[in-house]
């Protein structure tokens, strides 16, 4: 039998010791998922987030034998929710569907409970998409030229309708109204529901939204649409100019969606995650559905992911400085 000197077999005690706290973790990486797992929405049912993550939900749940349960937490411009998966454990058992709404907080709602790079690791994109400018019919103005003329003539009388403070709806009108020399009126709203039935019923002017919700309203003549907000006309209303081609020159904005998991959760977890999402919005059925919705898959790494977030945040800070919003 080999006898180790005695001060050898304490170090490699001592050594085993200090592996010992992070067995669980990479059991848990291993075995993971073992139960459902929760995905927060932290906006209202029917809008993109919603919409995306339940088709997401789905896949994940057939790849990894575990129900992906998806629970909307709408409220306070998204900060209720986000908060809520702040808060919980680092096991990868409760994940944020995010967007753009969380990159602009980041400079426009400076009390947070949470700090978006601090307390959440990024996983994975889902997708993009354009949004629209639509007006409720009543409005006398059949394209969007006559549409800032119409509201030049009425500083401060005409409504549009956002989600919430620091979504891509708001921000999107925001920007229209600092690049077209308008003013107009916030009202921002619980959900992106509620604020398309606003412009649809007539109780607001106008609001911008997703392509891929507000497409069928535009097709059915419930809003007149005067824009598309990305470079390029979208393939899912190719007779609607971009707003730059409208006539506001260099005008540009979408919505994008994003998997965001409490920091401190194992990196194994995340990458498992990263890689099934990506399987997830690259198949051809999701593919072939997504192109008649308007929406683009966003394929990426988790450290991808991170640059595209800093990146975003960065952009917004910059008009969130430049236009002197503020959230309601």
């Amino acid at each position: 039998m080999i006898v180790l000197p005695r001060r050898v077999g304490l170090v490699a005690f001592a050594l085993m010791l200090a592996l010992i706290p992070s067995w669980p973790a990479a059991l848990s990486a291993q075995d993971y998922p073992m139960r459902p797992v929760k995905i927060i929405v932290p906006f209202g049912a029917g809008g993109p987030a919603d919409v995306y993550s339940r088709v997401l939900a789905q896949h994940l749940s057939e790849a990894l034998k575990q129900p992906f349960v998806v629970e909307d937490r709408p409220g306070a411009g998204s900060i209720i929710g986000t908060d809520a998966v702040a808060k919980s454990p680092p096991d990868g058992y409760t994940l944020l569907a995010m967007s753009n709404t969380h990159t602009t907080n980041e400079s426009l709602i400076a009390n947070k409970p949470f700090q978006l790079m601090r307390d959440f690791v990024p996983v994975a994109g889902i997708n993009y998409s354009d949004l629209v400018m639509v007006i409720h019919p009543s409005v006398p103005a059949k394209d969007l030229k006559e549409f800032i003329a119409y509201a030049k003539t009425k500083p401060g009388e005409l409504n549009y309708a956002s989600s919430g403070a620091g979504t891509p709806y708001h921000m999107a009108a925001e920007l229209f109204k600092a690049m077209s020399g308008t003013n107009l009126v916030h009202v921002p709203h619980k959900a992106s529901g509620e604020m398309r039935n606003s412009v649809i019923g007539g109780h607001v002017q106008m609001a911008f939204d997703a392509i891929t919700t507000m497409a069928p309203n535009v097709k059915a003549g419930q809003v007149r649409a005067l824009g598309t907000s990305a470079a390029r006309r979208s393939t899912v209303l190719p007779d609607v100019p971009t707003i730059a081609e409208a006539g506001v020159p260099g005008y540009e904005s979408t919505i994008w969606l994003g998997i965001m998991a409490p920091a401190g959760t194992p990196k194994a977890i995340v990458d498992l995650l990263n890689a099934e999402v990506n399987k997830a919005i690259r198949r051809p059925d999701v593919k072939e559905a997504w192109d008649k919705q308007g929406a683009v898959a966003l394929v990426m790494t988790p450290a991808e992911f991170d640059a595209y977030l800093r990146k975003d945040i960065e952009k917004w800070a910059q008009v969130v400085k430049v236009s002197g919003i503020k959230a309601e």
